[in-house]
């Protein structure tokens, strides 16, 4: 799945204009490495988002099927890593 669809999917960006935004201006990376919005996403893949003032990771758990997941099961596809 590409990172952009996969931020929007598991409820990490709200739109996927928002994440394929972020990815075009660089602040999206995976496994340290900056990438464009059609990168694909891995079981295993370590996701870097760098706002202002912090930088947010995510490990990828489990890659979604459907388009959109609840809210509430989330922290079955992605787990927040602490910095």
């Amino acid at each position: 799945m590409r990172v952009d669809k996969f931020l929007n999917s598991v409820n990490i960006t709200k739109r996927r204009a928002i994440s394929e935004d972020m990815c075009k201006s660089g602040v999206v990376s995976i496994n340290d490495t900056v990438v464009k919005p059609a990168k694909i996403v891995k079981v295993g893949d370590t996701i870097a988002l760098k706002y202002l003032e912090r930088v947010v990771k995510y490990k990828v758990l489990k890659i979604p099927t459907t388009k959109t997941i609840p809210k509430s099961a989330q922290d079955e596809y992605v787990e927040k890593l602490e910095n």
